[in-house]
C-alpha cells in the first residue's frame, strides 16, 4: 500500500528549495540596483572633473626657408628630412653677380670720394678767381678815376672814360658771378667746406650701397634659423626670386598639442590646468602638459566660407574651440612629429555634488 502525503499538511516555510530563490531575489531586486546606483552616482560626481577628447594633434612651428635675394641655386647641402642645427648652411646661391655688385659699390665709394675732393679743390680755385677779380676791379676803379681827371681837362677823349667805366662794371659783375658760383660749390659740399668727406650725403649714400651689396652677398648662403627637420629639398639650378620659399623647416623644439574641445566641455577649462596626453603612435606612453591658452573663436570662424546661420534652413552643430596644450619636457620620451593624433584629458579641478556629497 503506497504512502500518500497528507494534503492538509502545509509546506515548510524554510525548505531548502525556497532559500536560494529568496537570495536571488534579494540580489537582483536590492543589491544589484543599489550597486548600480552607487556606481552611477560615483561616475556622475567624478565625470565633471575631467574633460577629454581624441580630436587632438601634435603641432610644431614651421619656418618657411626663403631666399632674401634673387639668384640661381648653386649647391644644396642637405637632404630631405635631414635634422639640421640652428645656423647651419642649407644651400648656396650663385655668388658671382653679388661679388660684381660689391666691386661696383666699392668703385662708387672711391669715385664719390674723388668727386668730393675735386669739388673742394674747385672751391679753393674759385676763391682764387674771386681774389683776382677783385684786384682787377680795384685797378679798374683807379683807372676810371684817372681817366675822369684827364677827361675833365680834355686830355683824353670821352670814349676812353666810357671804356674805363665799362671795365669797372664788368669786373664788379664778374665778382658777383664768381661769388654765386662759390656759394653753389659750398652747397654741393653740404654747406661746410671744412667738414670731412665721410660726412657728405653723397658719400654716405655710396657707403650704404656698398653695405647693401655686401649684405646681399652674405645672403647667398641660406642658413637654418632654428634647429629642426628640413622638408622639400630644392634642386640645384633652380632660380629663386627674393621671397620665394625654397624649403620648409619643421622646428623640433617645443612641440605642443592642439585639442579641439566641444563648446560644452569648455565650461571649467582655463589656462594652467594639468593635462594628460597620449599619442596614438606610442601606446602606453603618456606626456604631461599644461593648458596654455584657448582660441578666441571657434574653428568655423576661421574658415574661408563661414556658416551663414541667419539664412536658409538652420541645423545646430556643436562647435569646437582649439585649446593649446604645452608639453612638459621629460627624459627618455620618444620624438614627436607634427600632425600625430593624440588623446588628451584635462583635469579641470571641478567637482560635482549631490546634497553636499562629492568626490
Amino acid at each position: 500500500m503506497n504512502d500518500v502525503p497528507n494534503q492538509d499538511e502545509p509546506l515548510a516555510a524554510s525548505s531548502p528549495v525556497s532559500r536560494p530563490r529568496r537570495m536571488r531575489r534579494l540580489i537582483l531586486l536590492v543589491i544589484v540596483p543599489s550597486l548600480a546606483a552607487v556606481v552611477m552616482l560615483f561616475l556622475y560626481l567624478r565625470g565633471g572633473r575631467y574633460v577629454g577628447t581624441d580630436n587632438a594633434y601634435v603641432e610644431s612651428d614651421k619656418a618657411p626657408i626663403t631666399a632674401q635675394v634673387a639668384g640661381t641655386i648653386q649647391e644644396v647641402l642637405v637632404h630631405e628630412n635631414d635634422a639640421v642645427a640652428a645656423g647651419q648652411v642649407l644651400f648656396r646661391l650663385d655668388a658671382a653677380p653679388f661679388q660684381v655688385a660689391v666691386a661696383k659699390a666699392e668703385a662708387n665709394v672711391a669715385q664719390t670720394r674723388t668727386n668730393l675732393l675735386a669739388l673742394r679743390a674747385s672751391y679753393r680755385e674759385k676763391q682764387a678767381e674771386i681774389a683776382v677779380a677783385r684786384t682787377r676791379h680795384a685797378f679798374a676803379v683807379k683807372d676810371e678815376g684817372r681817366q675822369a681827371a684827364l677827361a675833365a681837362k680834355n686830355y683824353v677823349p670821352a670814349t676812353t672814360l666810357d671804356t674805363s667805366r665799362l671795365n669797372v662794371a664788368l669786373t664788379d659783375q664778374q665778382i658777383s658771378a664768381l661769388e654765386e658760383d662759390l656759394k653753389r660749390i659750398a652747397e654741393s659740399l653740404g654747406g661746410s667746406v671744412q667738414a670731412p668727406v665721410e660726412q657728405h650725403p653723397s658719400y654716405r649714400m655710396a657707403v650704404a650701397e656698398l653695405e647693401q651689396a655686401r649684405l646681399d652677398l652674405t645672403h647667398v648662403e641660406v642658413r637654418a634659423p632654428l634647429a629642426g627637420i628640413v622638408n622639400k629639398r630644392p634642386t640645384p639650378g633652380q632660380y629663386l626670386s627674393a621671397g620665394d620659399m625654397a624649403m620648409l623647416l619643421v622646428v623640433s623644439a617645443s612641440p605642443w598639442v592642439e585639442a579641439n574641445l566641444t563648446e560644452k566641455d569648455l565650461t571649467h577649462v582655463h589656462p594652467g590646468q594639468a593635462v594628460t596626453v597620449r599619442v596614438d603612435t606610442y601606446p602606453g606612453i603618456t606626456w604631461s602638459g599644461v593648458v596654455e591658452s584657448l582660441s578666441p573663436a571657434t574653428g568655423s570662424e576661421f574658415s574661408i566660407i563661414p556658416a551663414q546661420n541667419a539664412t536658409g534652413n538652420w541645423v545646430k552643430v556643436a562647435q569646437r574651440v582649439a585649446v593649446r596644450i604645452r608639453l612638459e619636457s621629460a627624459p627618455n620620451l620618444p620624438t614627436l612629429r607634427s600632425g600625430l593624433s593624440a588623446e588628451v584629458q584635462i583635469d579641470t579641478g571641478h567637482r560635482r555634488d549631490v546634497l553636499g556629497f562629492g568626490v
